[in-house]
């Protein structure tokens, strides 16, 4: 089999994953798959950091507005897409460039794991919804974590849906999900993928989110979210759960003043960058570069020392 060149650029939310991503495919004639949970959906524009189309500056981006807020998204479906627009970008002579922060998506594609998008049991979904809002999602974590600790140990507590998702496929197949994984990962991936992954000194990456956090709110976030309501997304839905809508949403309801849903923003977002960090790190073919380096001369251009060494990198490895 002959694999098809896949570039990959991955890290924590705010290191400047995005505006790499598009002067890489300027640079390499490229089109971009994104990878993240958030953008997919539309109208969701300012609390997810989607790039305007200025800042795209022309290059195609795919996996970005792909269904609507009240829409169910699977990983499955995610991988589906992906496998599609990167043919796609290629049928075009062009390079896929895939950019994203959310681990699941990325894993899915450039390990090739496989979902059976064939097992499903509403009357088991429905219980174990009533479990988690009567018992906790801490209970129904623990109850993967006796069936599939594998799996459990990669969710988070709060990921209910995908939480939800394994316990069906265990009690489906009998067969834990990370077993299903693990045999799908027996099969070579279609893809020669040249990995980079931006990180930068933890004290200067959180004061980025704090900055992008302050500046979200300046470009209109609290509007964003009334009009996503009264559009008639409700707080239940996965979308409006994100980070940046739940918490915008407590203070409409009167749970919480605007100062404190913007603290507490902040705070969940710097501890979901560490989350990130600590998911890529587990790989070990990820090309790292310090975006910031406090030794460097204060008159370089960052910007264009970075995408000289990603190129470089993308060069050495064979990919292109």
């Amino acid at each position: 089999m002959i694999q098809k060149p896949l570039i990959v650029i991955v890290g924590p939310t705010a290191a400047g994953k995005t505006g790499l991503s598009i002067e890489l495919a300027l640079e390499l004639e490229g089109e971009i798959v994104s990878a993240d949970s958030m953008q997919i959906y539309k109208y969701m524009d300012i609390g997810t950091a989607k790039p305007t189309p200025e800042e795209q500056k022309g290059i195609q981006h795919y996996l970005i507005d792909e269904v609507t807020p009240d829409q169910a998204f699977s990983v499955a479906r995610y991988k589906a897409l992906a496998d599609n627009y990167i043919e796609q970008i290629r049928s075009k002579g062009k390079l896929p460039v895939m950019v994203g922060g959310t681990g699941l998506y990325i894993d899915s594609t450039v390990r090739n794991i496989q979902f059976s998008e064939t097992v499903c049991d509403w009357d088991y979904r429905r219980y174990l919804h009533e479990t988690a809002q009567t018992k906790g999602n801490q209970y129904l974590h623990r109850m993967l974590e006796q069936v599939d600790p594998l799996t459990a140990h990669k969710l988070h507590v709060n990921d209910v849906r995908r939480i939800i998702r394994a316990l069906e496929v265990y009690r489906f197949t009998g067969i834990p999900m990370s077993k299903h994984q693990e045999e799908s990962l027996k099969q070579p991936s279609p893809y020669n993928i040249a990995m980079i992954g931006l990180t930068m000194d933890r004290a200067l990456l959180y004061e980025r989110i704090n900055a992008r956090v302050d500046l979200m709110l300046r470009q209109g976030l609290v509007d964003e979210v009334k009009k996503l309501m009264d559009m008639g997304y409700t707080e239940d839905m996965t979308s409006m759960k994100g980070l940046g809508y739940k918490e915008i949403i407590d203070y409409l309801k009167g749970k919480t003043t605007l100062e404190e849903a913007v603290e507490i923003l902040k705070r969940d977002t710097r501890r979901y960058a560490k989350r990130q960090l600590t998911w890529f790190r587990r790989n070990k073919n990820i090309y790292w570069i310090d975006v910031y380096d406090r030794y460097r001369p204060k008159d370089l251009d960052l910007s264009n020392e970075l995408l000289k060494k990603s190129v470089k990198h993308i060069v050495g490895t064979g990919v292109i």
